[in-house]
């Protein structure tokens, strides 16, 4: 098999087991009084990695992410969506918070982002700039002073770049 199907295969796979989490998870930590930002799953066998992001409007302390990781553990331990072993981090998304979901580019919108693309656009997979908006399905940032629209589901990650008072 060539390597682009294993890689199109595997990556396929990944990305239902994360949807199957999304769904089990983001009920859960709502359940508890907290907003579900997203989560991240880097599966490398015994290194495995399943980090939840939450956040609240009074912010987050060690006790929250306490509270949300019991929470997500009862229901990853009944439904068992990860075979194998993996570590659950609970965190607040922080200065460098990751963007998930539309609604997250459009709230942040004016706001300096850092994005990697899963497929090249306009030969390039790397963007550092500022967010414009978001139309339909499309993310339009400006880099540099030319303007790229980048298609919502070619997006791997995305992170605002932390602002220390520098405009």
């Amino acid at each position: 098999m060539p390597i682009f199907c294993l890689y199109t295969r595997l990556r396929g796979a990944l990305v239902a087991v994360i949807e199957e989490l999304n769904g089990l998870i983001e009920p859960a930590v709502e359940a508890v009084g907290f907003e579900f930002v997203g989560l991240e799953y880097v599966a490398e066998g015994r290194h495995s990695v399943l980090r939840v992001f939450i956040d609240h409007e009074q912010g987050i302390n060690v006790d929250d992410c306490a509270t949300v990781s019991r929470q997500v553990s009862a229901i990853l331990d009944v439904e068992d969506p990860i075979s194998g072993h993996y570590n659950l981090e609970v965190s607040s998304p922080g200065m460098d918070r990751p963007l998930f979901k539309l609604e997250h580019f459009q709230r942040f919108e004016g706001e300096e982002i850092k994005l990697r693309s899963h497929a090249p656009v306009d030969g390039r997979r790397n963007f550092r700039g500022v967010l414009l908006s978001v139309e339909g399905e499309q993310v339009l940032m400006n880099v540099d002073g030319q303007v790229f629209t980048i298609a919502f589901d070619n997006v791997d990650k995305a992170n605002i770049v932390p602002n220390f008072g520098e405009k």
